[in-house]
């Protein structure tokens, strides 16, 4: 398989779509994207799909989007606004998907909350000669092109940087592992990276791979590994994102463990650097966002198009289903409290007022987070 959409004309697809699905932008100049059956669309007709995992206040709503849209005004300036939909719920986001399939976008990204549901509906965007661009996680099907970054390096990050801050206690030390969804394969390729680094070095006293990335479910698995290994015996938590982190402080603070151990995560958001700031998590990893957003987009911009993607991509990777996919793996930045002004607000992530409440000036100070 491999790159596809290029000579397909438009199958007709009748695909049910609930009602009052969160999609936004428009469709795109002149009707379904495509219709014409030409194997590819002109800038002024190209409408892109984009999928996320979440909104809002998410990492996906807060930069991934708006990086997106931004990027592809500059890649197509005639392009309408994104088609969008987001949602955490894997069922929705299945039927996100086969809405925009009917209104008949020219070309997909998607950051897939359950790549193994998903998998019928991008078939089906297929056969409707709609390429897929699968975002941040590896989706299932015939995709064309995946951009991501590294999850072993990731994981890797995380783990030597729990083992530095455990100090002596990282020759035999026992550490939790709060790992992300099984049904999101970027978590596994975390959790190896991480291992590769941890096994033979510390004790695992328990590990937890939380349902659909939920904070509340990592809430609860921490306060059962405290019930189980005592507040005293736990030396690390190798938390696999924010959320998690967050999860797992505020269930060593309902049970009053102190001083709290060193904690990772990962996705830079603005609760986790405070939390860096004030002390209560050792470590983020951030992930520059501009670069993924701008690749997806060119790569999306190409395929909707009927252009090869080669010279964007930096190798391939292998689905269940397709092999040789054009990826482009990004690397990441390891991020604790002396480092969060050469990266993060150096890069314009954040700014030192909006990381520095006032509550947390004497500690921002501390952390050399002043103008």
């Amino acid at each position: 398989m491999g790159l596809m959409g290029r000579s397909l004309g438009r199958a007709a697809v009748a695909l049910s779509a609930a009602a009052g699905l969160a999609l936004t932008g428009a469709c795109g100049g002149g009707g379904a994207g495509g219709g014409n059956g030409n194997g590819g669309n002109d800038g002024d007709s190209l409408t892109v799909g984009l999928l996320l995992p979440g909104g809002g206040v998410s990492r996906f709503g807060q930069f991934d989007r708006p990086l997106i849209e931004k990027h592809l005004k500059q890649v197509c300036p005639h392009c309408p606004a994104v088609t969008f939909a987001a949602t955490p719920d894997p069922a929705v986001q299945r039927q996100q998907l086969e809405s925009m399939i009917t209104r008949g976008v020219d070309v997909l990204i998607i950051a897939a909350v359950d790549p193994q549901l998903l998998r019928p509906s991008v078939q089906a965007a297929h056969r409707a000669g709609i390429p897929v661009v699968a975002y941040d996680r590896l989706a299932q099907g015939p995709i064309s092109g995946y951009v991501t970054f590294d999850g072993a390096k990731v994981g890797k990050l995380q783990g030597e940087a729990l083992l530095k801050a455990m100090g002596p206690k990282a020759n035999g030390g026992q550490i939790v592992m709060m790992n992300g969804a099984t049904t999101d394969p970027n978590a596994d390729w975390f959790k190896q990276g991480a291992l590769s680094v941890l096994k033979g070095k510390v004790k695992i006293g328990k590990s937890y791979d939380t349902v659909g990335w939920r904070p509340e479910n990592a809430f609860v698995d921490m306060r059962s590994a405290i019930a189980a290994l005592g507040a005293g015996n736990i030396d690390g938590v190798l938390a696999a994102n924010d959320s998690l982190a967050g999860a797992v402080v505020s269930a060593l603070n309902a049970t009053e463990v102190r001083p709290l151990p060193p904690i990772t995560g990962q996705d830079a958001d603005l609760a986790a650097v405070r939390r860096i700031v004030r002390g209560d998590q050792y470590m983020t990893v951030y992930k520059p966002f501009k670069p993924a957003a701008d690749a997806a987009v060119e790569m999306a911009v190409a395929l909707g198009r009927g252009k090869s993607v080669d010279s964007i991509a930096t190798g391939t990777v292998d689905n269940a289903t397709t092999k040789k996919i054009p990826a482009v793996l990004l690397p990441s930045v390891p991020v604790t409290v002396g480092t969060i002004k050469d990266t993060l607000v150096k890069d314009g992530l954040y700014t030192i007022e909006q990381i520095c409440p006032p509550q947390l000036r004497s500690a921002c100070a501390k952390a050399g987070l002043t103008r």
